[in-house]
């Protein structure tokens, strides 16, 4: 997921095709939003977040439908631009970030995910 909404962040593409493949529901929702603002406000992101997810519950245990994940990103790598001049944006401090994620297996057996949430710089 991080990988097709960095790709698509390279042009601020809120309709890109490959963030549904591996983004459902809120997830996709929100990266969808995010892009559009950032297009909206003629802004382009550089670079790719870096993730260590690990699994934390898996329920049910003996047949899984959801998984639940923690990670902790760093985003100090992937910087807003300003599509017009190339100037960095000013939006706020990088670093390592505390990541939950909801990831639910669909009807045709694939897996997505489908809500996360980000905290602040210095959570993890």
């Amino acid at each position: 997921m991080w990988r097709d909404m960095a790709a698509a962040a390279k042009t601020s593409d809120w309709r890109s095709p490959r963030l549904a493949r591996n983004a459902t529901g809120k997830a996709l929702s929100r990266i969808s939003r995010g892009l559009y603002a950032d297009h909206y406000n003629g802004l382009v992101t550089k670079g790719e977040p870096r993730n260590n997810p690990e699994v934390d519950t898996v329920t049910p245990a003996d047949k899984p439908t959801t998984v639940d994940i923690i990670d902790c990103g760093d985003d100090s790598d992937w910087v807003k631009y300003h599509a017009d001049t190339g100037k960095p944006a000013n939006d706020g401090p990088a670093g390592r970030r505390h990541i939950t994620a909801r990831v639910e297996k669909a009807v045709d057996g694939s897996w997505k995910v489908a809500d996360f949430a980000i905290q602040d710089v210095g959570t993890c």
